[in-house]
């Protein structure tokens, strides 16, 4: 049978469901991390890595691009195309999308016609974001009609300012904001999406001038965020606003729904008050999303460091392809945790490793009352060298084997909150 390019026989990018990934889906050769300078007078660049245990070059970096400016701050990435349009035989998942939240500069990186030399295919100049009114790109997600998605944080002066911009995914264009017919939310950060359902989620962190400077802790209530937006994704309208309770509800960063499509269950992750809340919606219809705290990381006090109690700022968290684990990494307590969600609503702890974080027992930090350990880690050494900073991101395989780790948050926190970070080597490391 012939293919099609829409229909039982198309092919077109990643998978037919997230089971059959998790079940079928190749062990992973080839990683592509960004790498913001930590001189600013140099360009940032992002890098090949070898996850290929069978090559000669495993865990070694065999190719890289520098971008052509300096003070980008490259941070995360998105595919032009994904398995929203795997019946599609026509699209190729070929480019990276990379958004620097500095200098609202967003660049589109060819990685497919050779890995170890990714070029530049187009960049997407400040201005362009500006004609819109809108700057600092920082998620970015390729949709099921062939376009791009990249949320925004500021306006062109880099005030507070949530909101959508959408990019041809063939020319790179950016067409027009997302939101249709409704004003920029107050503060914007990541978005996920459940087209069956109908829902999109955004959460908040706060004003790019406040997070240019770094983090002020007495300026958290009036310049970063403390509540979920929740989308109606065909209308492109804001039907609800869900303001977390205080204090674990403080910094809203990453959300996730579960990878089964008719699923309406989310996780969002605080980073200042280091919980996990999980949203849901019972009802077919257009009911209301429901929200609880499932999961919330007590401060530790401590006695060298900046404040007196020390959180476990959440930055990132993940789920797995199966949906049986969510995965959130702690980046100053250090650890990263394992969370069992075959119960969404009883989220049970099932592993937990420390990677770097600011209370290990050569950080210089003492540990005074911790509800949870009876006393502070080991330091993690990789290749004798002694890891700075914590864990950040996080990228699963998808088959739920291997968890790949970075260490750098945003260059300015980093800088405040692990200065030998920024002296020494980045590292990314493979669980």
């Amino acid at each position: 049978m012939a293919e099609t390019k829409h229909g039982c026989c198309a092919t077109g990018p990643g998978y037919k469901s997230p089971l059959e990934a998790f079940k079928n889906g190749p062990r992973e050769k080839i990683i592509f991390v960004t790498c913001p300078n930590v001189d600013l007078a140099k360009p940032d660049m992002l890098a090949t890595i070898d996850v290929d245990p069978d090559s000669e070059d495993y865990c070694k970096i065999i190719g890289k691009i520098e971008v052509p400016n300096t003070g980008d701050e490259v941070h995360h990435t998105g595919w032009n195309i994904c398995s929203s349009c795997y019946e599609d035989a026509d699209c190729r998942r070929s480019h990276l999308i990379v958004p620097c939240l500095n200098s609202s500069r967003i660049y589109v990186i060819d990685v497919t016609k050779n890995p170890k030399k990714p070029e530049i295919t187009k960049t997407i100049e400040p201005k362009q974001l500006f004609d819109f009114g809108i700057s600092f790109p920082h998620t970015a997600h390729c949709l099921a009609d062939g376009t791009i998605m990249i949320s925004t944080l500021g306006d062109e002066k880099d005030s507070p300012k949530g909101d959508f911009l959408l990019i041809n995914s063939e020319t790179f264009t950016p067409i027009s904001r997302w939101i249709n017919g409704q004003n920029a939310l107050p503060y914007n950060y990541d978005f996920w999406y459940q087209p069956r359902r109908g829902l999109m989620i955004s959460t908040e962190w706060g004003s790019p001038k406040s997070i240019k400077q770094g983090f002020n802790p007495a300026s958290v209530d009036q310049d970063y965020g403390h509540s979920v937006h929740v989308w109606d994704w065909q209308k492109r309208q804001l039907i609800q606003t869900i303001s977390l309770q205080q204090p674990e509800g403080k910094i809203p960063l990453e959300v996730r729904f579960l990878h089964e499509p008719s699923r309406a269950n989310a996780f969002v992750g605080t980073a200042l008050g280091s919980a996990i809340f999980h949203f849901w919606r019972n009802a077919e219809g257009p009911g209301p999303m429901e929200h609880s705290m499932v999961i919330a990381i007590p401060p530790k006090k401590v006695e060298g460091w900046t404040l007196e109690w020390m959180p476990a700022l959440i930055t990132d968290i993940l789920i797995s392809m199966d949906d049986r684990f969510l995965y959130i990494s702690c980046w100053l307590h250090g650890d990263i945790r394992q969370y069992d969600i075959s119960d969404p609503t009883k989220p049970k702890l099932v592993g937990q490793c420390f990677v770097g974080g600011s209370v290990h027992k050569q950080s210089g930090i003492k540990v005074l009352e911790d509800k949870e350990l009876t006393s502070q880690p080991e330091p993690l050494f990789v290749k004798n060298k002694i890891v700075q900073g914590g864990p950040q991101m996080l990228q699963l395989s998808l088959d739920g084997r291997r968890l790949y780790v970075t260490n750098s948050l945003y260059s300015v926190w980093d800088k405040q909150f692990y200065p030998k970070l920024l002296r020494l080597v980045k590292f990314w490391i493979k669980y």
